[in-house]
């Protein structure tokens, strides 16, 4: 409906130039915007506040000579021009009636646009450690890092998703040996655990089914041996056990990419060279260090330590080097708020490699607060130190805590109440929101059952002229910023903008069902209505489906 507007404005403007009344027929960019409130109309236009400086007149002369030249349709009831120029535009009724045929017609792919024009995007998003189970705040990193790539894809990009695997360094070490000496202990060895090594139950399990498989004699193997052994069992049994806590979160990567692979295919050390040679990496106390700070970043940073061992900057600069490589147009990672300080020598890296700073975004998500019925909680799991994922989606299920991980944008603390995503009532996000759907679904089979239409799924809108109350153009009106608010979500990169169109469709369909029935005495209006709210349905199923979310049939 903008580019509507736009082009009658367009349309008037090279009218009032070839009549003499414009004489310019320059037109400066202009916005099309829909005004805060609708006694302001539909849709509003600056057009001549912006050309004053061109046509030489005030705006409100320049609004009054553009509006002369607009013919009357039946597309605009009426125009004002308000304020210092603002022109004004109020749509008649059927000016939003095709909505309803779009949507039936183009089905699941209505909302789809193509505005990424095919540009290859890579996300990549949880990227945990194997060195323990996922936790709340990687589910709120998988929620949104899964509905951003989603939402892309919707938007005309070629996105893949990602996780990277740190199956490679310190952290790793740290797992094996957190096993070998559980493992120690196990046999009968008095062994002190220290603090920095990984105190879950997990450890134990992993140390008792090692023990189980390869027997006491395990034990007497080279602690350097035996260390390497655990670790490489530990992180398969828990990446196995985070493929699984993704699956049943609704999560499936395209991709899963080895950080140890880097060191075996040479990479990190062909990074190294690489900018060894151009200068950009050099020694310094023993140390090799990268000139981040001529990027932007507050310090140059080491590479190699003076002992030899690469730091996990060295491997982050071969891996985001090689995603360029792959083709990426663009890379988006998804970290948790604390990596805040990783992003400028990684964005130098990028730049340095010869890509463009935008060509590198971060998605930074912020910390969960989890809740019982309003109360701080902290639930007891066989981990230890946290309240896992899996923990999560069992208690509440995948949809709900996927509705509440995207309900507050990611760059916002959230506080995830439990009891709250588990009610079967409106004041549940994501029961208010699925209710519709399956309200809907409830109403096209009662009409079927009463011969109104011949079945619940149609794709041609009937008697659309007679919808004309406030509410059915509230809807159809919501119903048609649906692709506007797709590439807002999807040029932002928040999801939650998905969550609050949702709500807002599902409050009006609540309070449109509550006033006027749908089915009623008089056949003609009960199918135009019908056909409103299955354009609803529809809308709704697929905005759920950008979030992940499934639209049941009944709840």
């Amino acid at each position: 409906m903008k580019d509507i507007i736009r082009k009658i404005v367009l349309d008037a403007a090279q009218k009032a130039f070839e009549t003499g009344e414009f004489p310019s027929d320059h037109v400066p960019e202009m916005e099309i915007e829909e005004p805060k409130h609708s006694s302001q109309g539909d849709f509003s236009t600056n057009f001549a506040m912006v050309s004053a400086s061109v046509q030489k007149m005030a705006p409100v002369k320049i609004a009054q000579r553009l509006v002369s030249f607009i013919p009357a349709t039946g597309l605009i009831e009426k125009i004002d021009i308000a304020g210092p120029g603002f022109i004004n535009f109020f749509l008649s009724n059927t000016a939003w009636h095709p909505v309803v045929n779009q949507i039936l017609e183009q089905d699941e792919a209505y909302g789809r646009s193509d505005m990424g024009k095919d540009a290859k995007v890579q996300v990549e998003f949880v990227s945990a450690n194997p060195t323990g189970p996922l936790h709340v705040g990687h589910g709120r990193g998988a929620a949104v890092g899964d509905s951003v790539g989603n939402i892309l894809s919707f938007a005309g990009f070629d996105v893949q998703k990602e996780y990277y695997i740190n199956d490679s360094g310190r952290q790793i070490r740290t797992l094996g040996t957190s096993v070998w000496l559980r493992l120690m202990e196990k046999s009968g060895q008095r062994i002190e655990f220290p603090d920095d090594c990984y105190q879950g139950d997990y450890i134990k399990d992993f140390a008792q089914q090692i023990l189980e498989k390869e027997g006491l004699e395990f034990v007497k193997k080279d602690a350097a041996e035996g260390i390497a052994v655990c670790a490489e069992f530990a992180a398969t049994k828990i990446l196995e056990g985070i493929k699984e806590d993704l699956i049943d979160f609704g999560v499936q990567f395209d991709h899963w990419f080895s950080e140890q692979s880097l060191y075996d295919s040479g990479r990190v050390q062909d990074a190294i060279d690489m900018f060894r040679k151009k200068e950009l990496i050099y020694e310094k106390d023993g140390a090799l260090w990268f000139k981040t700070q001529a990027f932007g970043d507050e310090k140059d940073r080491v590479v190699v330590r003076n002992n030899g061992l690469t730091t996990y900057f060295a491997s982050d600069i071969a891996y985001h080097r090689e995603k360029y490589e792959r083709g990426f147009d663009k890379v988006i990672d998804v970290w948790g708020a604390d990596h805040h300080g990783y992003i400028n020598r990684i964005n130098a890296s990028v730049v340095a490699s010869g890509r463009k700073s935008e060509q590198f975004e971060v998605i930074l998500v912020q910390l969960v607060n989890l809740l019982r019925d309003g109360k701080p909680f902290q639930m007891s799991t066989r981990a230890g130190e946290f309240v896992t994922l899996k923990d999560i989606v069992s208690e509440v299920g995948k949809d709900a805590a996927r509705f509440m991980f995207l309900s507050r944008s990611y760059d916002s603390g959230l506080d995830f109440d439990l009891e709250l995503a588990k009610k079967k009532n409106s004041e549940n996000p994501v029961y208010y929101v699925q209710y519709v759907h399956a309200r809907i679904t409830g109403i096209l089979l009662k009409a079927v059952e009463s011969q109104i239409i011949e079945d619940i799924d149609f794709n041609t809108g009937k008697h659309l002229e007679l919808l004309i109350e406030e509410e059915e153009i509230n809807l159809l009106k919501i119903l048609h910023s649906f692709g506007e608010q797709v590439e807002k979500s999807a040029s932002t990169l928040h999801p939650h903008v998905i969550f609050t169109y949702l709500m807002t469709l599902a409050a009006a369909f609540h309070g449109y069902y509550n006033k006027h029935k749908v089915i009623t005495d008089h056949v003609e209006q009960t199918q135009a209505r019908l056909s409103l709210v299955l354009g609803v349905k529809k809308v709704i199923r697929n905005g759920l489906r950008l979030l992940g979310i499934s639209a049941p049939e009944r709840m």
